[in-house]
């Protein structure tokens, strides 16, 4: 079919998490947005919001959409005032005489990652009744040859965020329960995964989601049979899941060999120069690096630090949480720079100070190690709580997402591997030596994904109801958290990293062995140095 046959589409997370993204939301604010500036050279027919672009603002995410050749959708994305779907529901395609509906919809759990204040006047309705009203609506306005699900939303419904009304990941729930759809592409919960559901019609629909960071391209052949009259009656629906490295390997060989696509070299020139410029700006100096993969293991350095500046920064909390956000950042030693602050802090959170009982302080921290934690029955087992799945053939991974693992500063504790989930943790003391006590308040330094409810470990683990979250925020920052660290490590100046020891995996006879035994299969590289 040649490109004339080819659609385009994205599935959203596009303005986080990237310094350029970071450098036009907030830095320069008056140019052209350089992703906006990048998806319409590269030729996109289609997007969906997700909750990362929300998360940036409405002042940020509205000028992206503004700037965007294509449409981006949010069908359940709904102004309060109106009613009606702030952002374009769908969009029809056409493509050598065939008519393809693309459906937006986004994860409805917005409100429990994203401060109110970032999408003041929205709300985000359930995905499956939104996709029952606009595939309705679409069959009977645009009657199109297909109808495809383009979702911000994970596959497993109950792997996210479950409330009465709604679940985070709702792609499935939409397939099972939704007629009429072809196709669901989906992504969200950063899992590669490809299936056939049956919709209530019996009908086979192909749900493929691409995993996360653009290492996967999901790519669907679709082949339509139509009579006489035009009418489809026959569809082909078969899809393939690309390596992007092995694309990226094969485009360089045909581009020596003479006969590839060519880039121009002076792409966004002036953009990659000014957001250079930026990213080299001095920050402070450290006295000695700092390693993210240490986190899973104890008490490290690089979360210690961010501990450290939480409490500063929340001028008033005794206690602080937070989680590794980049799995193996490295902060080396010297001068740091802009650039470095995107390994320290890979996320735009606000910093919440929250007020929590001793008793929810503990229970979180209990379902933090228990995402965590393995139960060790014996002392040749993992520590850590490892997907029996091979990640490449090569080694094992993380069952869950490393960025609930939240440790706690401000408290002494251990953490013992050898009890059942729900009684590893025990707190001793304030880490000053103080009593810690379960039925006393104390304030709590906590980025706003976590206190607005995600990774539900204040909700589900805490058992603080949903609603009741935003009473406790005490006080919260207007700027995201790695604005105010560049701010604090430049007052500084310089930086001495240390660790706080004020944490440790238990039983002492069994833990040491299994943490180098752990370390060596997510961290092959340090194997000699940390098996014994």
């Amino acid at each position: 079919m040649g490109t004339q046959g080819v659609v385009l589409t994205d599935g959203g997370d596009d303005i986080q998490g990237h310094p350029a993204a970071y450098y036009y939301n907030f830095v320069d604010t008056t140019s052209e947005h350089i992703v906006a500036a990048a998806m319409n050279r590269i030729g996109y027919d289609v997007a969906t919001i997700g909750n990362h672009d929300i998360e940036a603002g409405r002042r940020v995410f509205d000028r992206w959409i503004s700037q965007c050749r294509f449409p981006v959708l949010g069908a359940n994305v709904v102004d309060k005032q109106t009613g009606e779907p702030y952002l374009k529901p769908y969009e029809v395609i056409e493509r050598q005489g065939v008519r393809i509906a693309v459906l937006g919809l986004i994860t409805p759990a917005i409100p429990n990652w994203v401060p109110e204040m970032l999408w003041q006047g929205l709300r985000f309705d359930d995905m499956v009744s939104s996709a029952r009203r606009w595939v309705e609506e679409i069959q009977k306005r645009e009657r199109p040859d297909l109808i495809v699900g383009l979702f911000h939303s994970g596959i497993d419904e109950e792997g996210g965020i479950q409330t009465s009304d709604y679940s985070e990941n709702e792609a499935r729930l939409v397939a099972q329960q939704v007629s009429g759809l072809d196709l669901i592409l989906y992504g969200h919960d950063h899992r590669r995964n490809m299936e056939r559901v049956a919709n209530p019609s019996g009908d086979s629909i192909l749900v493929m989601g691409p995993t996360s960071t653009g290492r996967c391209l999901c790519q669907v052949d679709i082949t339509l049979r139509k009579d006489r009259r035009g009418r489809v009656v026959e569809k082909q629906i078969a899809g393939q899941q690309l390596s992007t490295a092995d694309i990226d390997a094969a485009l360089q060989q045909a581009a020596e060999e003479g006969h590839g696509v060519e880039i121009p070299a002076d792409w966004f020139a002036e953009a990659q120069a000014s957001v250079q410029a930026y990213m080299q700006e001095e920050v402070g100096v450290f006295s000695s690096a700092v390693h993210e993969r240490d986190a899973f293991f104890g008490p490290s350095a690089f979360i210690d630090l961010i501990h450290d500046l939480q409490l500063d920064l929340s001028q008033g909390a005794q206690i602080s949480f937070a989680a590794p956000l980049s799995f193996d950042a490295t902060i080396n030693a010297g001068m740091t720079h802009v650039s470095d602050m995107f390994a320290l802090y890979k996320y735009e959170n606000l910093l919440y100070t929250m007020r929590l009982s001793g008793r929810e302080v503990h229970d979180a921290l209990e379902m933090s190690y228990d995402l965590w934690c393995n139960t060790m029955h014996s002392p040749d087992d993992h520590i850590l709580l490892l997907d029996s799945v091979l990640d490449g053939n090569t080694r094992l991974g993380l069952k869950n997402m490393a960025f609930n693992f939240d440790s706690a500063a401000g408290i002494n504790y251990i953490v013992d591997a050898s009890k059942p989930d729900g009684q590893k943790v025990t707190i001793l003391s304030m880490e000053d030596g103080t009593p810690f006590a379960e039925d006393k308040d104390y304030l709590v330094a906590i980025n706003s994904y976590r206190g607005n409810g995600g990774g539900e470990l204040l909700t589900r683990g805490a058992g603080i109801p949903l609603a009741e979250l935003p009473s406790r925020v005490v006080a919260s920052t207007e700027h995201d958290l790695r604005y105010h660290l560049i701010e604090l490590i430049r007052t500084r100046g310089r930086i001495t990293p240390r660790t706080r020891a004020n944490w440790r995996f238990t039983p002492d006879a069994w833990a040491p062995a299994a943490i180098a035994r752990d370390r060596a299969i997510l961290f092959p590289k340090d194997k000699k140095k940390w098996q014994h």
